[in-house]
């Protein structure tokens, strides 16, 4: 998640969550009890048993329940509901205004190449970052690098993250290949040398995930293009604050491991609640990238940049994707028993 801060200010790649998808190692309740002998008015003995009063510490750091996750789950389930009923919804031509799909047959050449520039990058950006951690899970050397616990590999991690997206960020851009194109190529495979070891996961679950994300990117796309062209671009202000919430969430499970009542809370939130809030900012950054192409002057002081906008939906994309592996491999307590 920390690398959608660095990226528009707003990066997140999760150290703690990819740990919770690669250890989830459930604890046998432990219960005290008190028993306590009673005799009935008849003679006859019966056995009762209470429960030792707990403080609010001893719950919090109890095991988690069974149902520790199901308010993440249901939440999720209520948001792919909300979603394909959007779907539908403006798919079908319901909703007030013109839509951005119905915009685009009045499109210049130029806000063309713009949109068609912005989602190459975004697809390169991808492939760069799949590359990156094939090769850093195949060498031992980086893999153990990049594996390494402890507070100063994880700052470090982070401080190269951010850097490297705030500098590919502040260059200007320009067409061909020069030092914005080679400083997004560098920031792409250092977030892919970060997740690699997701691998570790297995390939069967990371295809699933893989085609699930397409899938959920594929349908939030189709919604933020066929909704009217400025309907998601007043949930910043939202977005940001939720980002805020899931940030602070991923940072505490740093702390509070998911075998306790409260880490699985946190843990849902920063999982379920990351799901649905990226979610969201796919949408927001989609219709804002449509806007920014259709707004910038051609010939203006600021070119459009096709590599920061695309910057955005590939963070969102890598978070989303993060989440469902991470919830396939047994790590948002769908684990099978």
């Amino acid at each position: 998640m920390l690398s959608r801060l660095a990226c528009s200010g707003r990066t997140f790649v999760s150290t703690p969550l990819l740990k919770t998808a690669l250890q989830q190692v459930p604890k046998r309740p432990q219960t005290v009890g008190v028993r306590q002998y009673a005799r009935d008015v008849k003679g006859g003995s019966t056995w009762t048993t209470r429960a030792e009063r707990q403080t609010l510490r001893e719950r919090a750091m109890a095991p988690p329940g069974p149902n520790a996750y199901s308010l993440g789950k249901g939440a999720l389930a209520g948001g792919a509901a909300l979603g394909i009923g959007a779907l539908c919804f403006y798919g079908l031509g319901f909703g007030n205004g013109a839509s951005t799909l119905e915009n685009s047959h009045a499109w210049p050449e130029f806000v063309r190449e713009r949109v068609r520039d912005t989602y190459l990058y975004f697809a390169g950006s991808l492939g760069i970052s799949a590359a990156s951690a094939v090769a850093v899970f195949r060498s031992p050397t980086l893999l153990n690098l990049v594996s390494r616990n402890g507070w100063m590999s994880i700052l470090g991690t982070f401080a190269v993250m951010i850097g490297s997206g705030m500098l590919a960020q502040s260059l200007p851009y320009s067409p061909g290949f020069g030092a914005k194109q080679a400083a997004w190529i560098a920031h792409s495979a250092i977030l892919g040398a970060v997740i690699a070891p997701i691998c570790f996961i297995g390939g069967p679950i990371l295809t699933r995930a893989a085609w699930y994300t397409a899938g959920v990117v594929g349908g939030l796309s189709t919604v933020a293009v066929c909704a009217p062209s400025d309907k998601f671009l007043y949930m910043g202000g939202p977005l940001a604050i939720g980002l805020g919430v899931v940030f602070a969430s991923s940072m505490a499970s740093m702390f509070l491991p998911p075998t306790t009542a409260l880490g699985a809370g946190i843990a849902s939130l920063s999982l379920y609640g990351g799901l649905l809030l990226f979610s969201g900012f796919l949408l927001y950054d989609t219709q804002k990238i449509v806007k920014r192409a259709e707004l910038t002057p051609m010939y203006g002081m600021r070119p459009y940049d096709p590599v920061n906008n695309a910057m955005s939906i590939y963070m969102d994309t890598m978070n989303i994707f993060i989440r469902i592996a991470t919830i396939l491999s047994g790590g948002g307590g769908s684990r099978r028993k």
